[in-house]
């Protein structure tokens, strides 16, 4: 036993290496505010007017006095020059709240020309409780392109004192990332670190943990913005390829049952895939659109909208998508290759906005072969061709290595069931799909149903991921 967890300890402290410490590439995007964390002073950063600041238990404290009638009569800013790039994208980030709630103003602006050249200039909505802002911009032309990062915090009216934590300005990457982001966040790889003394955590993290699995956001994340802008700048940090899922939509798993839930209703969605979208911003990533909503709609109740409503929803999410993250390459779930014929799913992802994405995403969280579902993959983009172009399509292989489970009762066997195996890792293909990808988090159980016992749907379990390991029980 202690060798085994030795041996667990020295995959995961690689791990740890690899992913959590690992130095800049040279193509990774550069921290472009020195000191965003407080920790312990608040050094690269002046008050101006009526502010005063100091740092406070890892944050920027910043008090307003009296009399500042304006925005910019009580302000902080950053004190070493940021060079920008004219025509290049950015985004600012950060956490911040107040004693009082007020609106705020943020700028990144030239320090040439402060009040007439800025280019960003955002209103910021401060409550009394911390929450994650994230703006992404263009940089302006600029003869002198030294800049600076303000927060302008009088015009409330009255005194009050306001918190800033994390502050990143980072440039987005001009070359598209070739490789894809591991989080050392994932559930695996948090399981396998909390856990390095289990017989069981060294293979996890050598099979699983190591892998880029995609993180899968939902309801589950009050503040959104926090999860999205994090894990996204986690990967621009090491330029990489972020993976996300989006999977909020009311009515969710509307056939099945078990991963029910999401938004409350068609405004809540928009409100919150508009919060994930500009999370995202002008940075690069993946996005699997929310599996099975296209292949169930059929399945939503009149009372709930029908599938009129679910493909509406679906279109307007394209359409923010393609708005707000101009630069995520957008792939809508059409289910697996057993659910409806190949020209009926190319109707269905018509009417749910296929026209605004990159394509499209087959066999999430489920086990059919990697030949059958590319087979069926050439299907549905023949089909859709003619009226939407070459869409391209990518496969969920993170479960698939066995094939799917048959039995008597074949209504649940894509629930938890039993001999499945991992599949081929994720790759990118130059024939066929576009990506080989594991979107289903291997080890994260589909609900209480199979060998998953009781766990509910979208808790780890490592039994579930050791079944998958072996090929067993």
């Amino acid at each position: 036993m202690r060798s085994i967890a030795g041996k667990a300890a020295a995959v995961l402290a690689a791990i740890a290496a690899a992913v959590l410490i690992a130095p800049q590439p040279a193509s990774a995007a550069a921290q472009l505010i020195g000191n965003g964390t407080f920790t312990t002073n608040t050094n690269g950063w002046k008050q101006i007017d009526k502010a005063t600041m100091t740092a406070e238990s890892g944050r920027m404290r910043v008090s307003v006095g009296a009399g500042a009638t304006k925005p910019w009569e009580a302000m902080v800013a950053t004190t070493n020059a940021i060079t920008l790039t004219p025509g290049r994208s950015y985004t600012l980030s950060f956490d911040a709240y107040s004693t009082t709630a007020f609106t705020a103003v943020t700028t990144v602006q030239y320090l040439a020309t402060p009040s007439t050249n800025q280019s960003l200039a955002q209103n910021v909505s401060l409550t009394t409780s911390s929450r994650r802002f994230s703006f992404p911009f263009v940089a302006t032309a600029a003869t002198d392109t030294r800049a600076e990062v303000t927060f302008q915090v009088g015009g409330s009216g009255g005194t009050p004192t306001v918190r800033f934590d994390n502050v990143s300005l980072m440039e987005t990457q001009q070359a598209r990332p070739t490789a894809l982001y591991v989080s050392g966040q994932s559930n695996p790889a948090k399981w396998a670190a909390a856990n390095s003394g289990d017989p069981r955590a060294q293979p996890i993290a050598a099979n699983i943990a190591s892998r880029p699995i995609f993180e899968w956001f939902g309801g589950w994340f009050t503040d959104i913005t926090l999860a999205v802008d994090s894990y996204v700048g986690a990967a621009q940090a090491q330029d990489k390829l972020p993976m996300l899922v989006a999977y909020n939509i009311p009515n969710r798993d509307a056939c099945a049952g078990p991963s029910g839930g999401g938004a409350g209703d068609k405004d809540a969605y928009h409100a919150w895939i508009t919060a994930f979208a500009k999370a995202i911003g002008n940075r690069h990533a993946v996005v699997v659109l929310e599996p099975d909503a296209v292949p169930a709609a059929e399945c939503v109740k009149p009372e709930n909208g029908g599938p009129a409503g679910q493909y509406a929803m679906l279109v307007d999410a394209t359409q923010v998508l393609k708005a707000q993250a101009p630069n995520a390459w957008v792939y809508l779930d059409a289910g697996n290759a057993t659910w409806h014929p190949a020209d009926e799913t190319a109707r269905r992802l018509g009417l749910a906005g296929i026209a605004n994405t990159r394509g499209f995403s087959l066999n999430v969280s489920n086990y059919i072969t990697t030949a059958v579902s590319d087979a069926y993959g050439v299907q549905v983009k023949n089909s859709l061709a003619p009226t939407y172009g070459a869409k391209q399509y990518v496969i969920d292989t993170s479960r698939n290595g066995n094939g799917p489970y048959e039995d008597s009762t074949p209504e649940d066997n894509w629930c938890n069931p039993p001999k499945r195996k991992l599949g081929t890792p994720p790759v990118k293909q130059t024939s066929g799909a576009e990506y080989l990808f594991w979107v289903k988090v291997p080890g994260d159980s589909d609900g209480p149903c199979g060998i998953g016992g009781t766990t509910p749907a979208g808790t780890f379990s490592p039994d579930l991921a050791m079944a998958l390991i072996n090929g067993n029980p």
